[in-house]
């Protein structure tokens, strides 16, 4: 079973590397309900989840995730304890703090530059998680971590990419100034503005044919004069 787990996650992780560009170390975003979660079934997820990912995971929160889990009280302490243990990403809600699950979604905005992964058992948060293209989501089901497979919306958005109806706004801009880079916009220009100037006749070819002309009509002239040369002798 936990091989045939494994192969499934690296499956799914070629999809993610491939298509939307995700490497090594993996940003591993965690909300309370994960952390609780866990510390129910003895996982440990700083030992765990880089050997299931196949590869190095920065485990990492916000700060209004740890104010959540302390506004919860003693039933959530032992969550709030592994919470605090990861590495804590500046959100926009220093003032005001809002809910776990807002502030993580605020984290992926913008086709989640970042790459972050986000793991949760809240299901709600799961839904709108999916509805996103290109955010791997990480849950616990029977005591085991596992990343659910590509949503319709992932699938769907590299289907686009693949058929080149969509190309990303970030992309544009780099295939711009690679061009400009390399003064490939500047040659285009220089082989239109030889183009318009082409035409009209080839002035070698006009000589030529100048040439054969004055080759035929010497032809005539040179037989005239033998014949009155002949008229003559007799």
């Amino acid at each position: 079973m936990g091989v045939t787990r494994q192969k499934h996650a690296k499956k799914i992780m070629g999809f993610y590397k491939h298509n939307f560009q995700f490497r090594e170390p993996f940003q591993v975003l965690l909300d309370g309900t994960f952390c609780q979660a866990a510390l129910r079934n003895k996982i440990q997820i700083r030992e765990q989840l880089p050997g299931y990912l196949d590869g190095a995971a920065q485990l990492c929160t916000t700060r209004c995730v740890i104010k959540e889990l302390e506004s919860l009280g003693k039933a959530l302490y032992g969550a709030k304890l592994i919470a605090q243990t990861f590495q804590v990403r500046n959100c926009s809600h220093h003032k005001n703090p809002v809910s776990g699950s807002t502030c993580l979604l605020s984290m992926i905005e913008d086709g989640n530059p970042h790459h972050y992964f986000i793991a949760t058992q809240d299901q709600e948060l799961s839904n709108k998680v999916k509805r996103k293209p290109g955010i791997p989501l990480l849950f616990i089901i029977q005591n085991t971590m596992v990343l659910d497979k590509p949503s319709p919306k992932s699938l769907a958005f590299v289907q686009k990419l693949q058929t080149n109806q969509l190309v990303p706004e970030h992309q544009k801009q780099s295939i711009v100034e690679l061009k400009e880079k390399e003064g490939l916009v500047k040659q285009e220009g220089e082989k239109r503005r030889k183009r318009k100037r082409a035409g009209g006749p080839n002035p070698l070819s006009c000589l030529k044919k100048k040439k054969k002309k004055t080759q035929e009509g010497q032809e005539p002239s040179a037989e005239k004069k033998k014949r009155r040369k002949r008229k003559r002798n007799r």
